[in-house]
């Protein structure tokens, strides 16, 4: 009964920035790491950058300086904000998050349903 929504894909110009918004509700004991994945078409599901509940940080090299990710574990959230925005950027970007929830006292690895990102000009 945990779920994870994300929000903020779109279309943008090459250069241009967005930023995606991940919120886990439902029965959360508490949330370990959370991340962000992204598939191309044709291409597998890979880690774009992910964050520890304690904040330490993992990005993908192609997006390093380019992309930052951060949390509010106050809100359950997650966010990516991209700028220098590339056309090789463009996939359906995932949320993940570890999470033990309540009832049932469970540790799962939670999706979200994906958010589309274009990048094109």
């Amino acid at each position: 009964q945990v779920q994870l929504v994300e929000s903020g894909g779109g279309l943008v110009q090459p250069g241009g920035s967005l930023r995606l918004s991940c919120v886990a509700s439902g029965s959360i004991f508490r949330i370990n790491a959370m991340g962000w994945y992204c598939q191309a078409p044709g291409k597998e599901r890979e880690l774009v950058a992910s964050i520890t509940s304690g904040g330490s940080v993992n990005y993908a090299d192609s997006v390093k300086g380019r992309f930052t990710i951060s949390r509010d574990n106050a809100k359950n959230m997650v966010y990516l904000q991209m700028n220098s925005l590339k056309p090789e950027d463009t996939a359906v970007y995932y949320c993940n998050a570890n999470i033990w929830s309540r009832a049932p006292y469970n540790n799962v690895n939670y999706w979200g349903q994906g958010t589309q990102v274009t990048v094109s000009s």
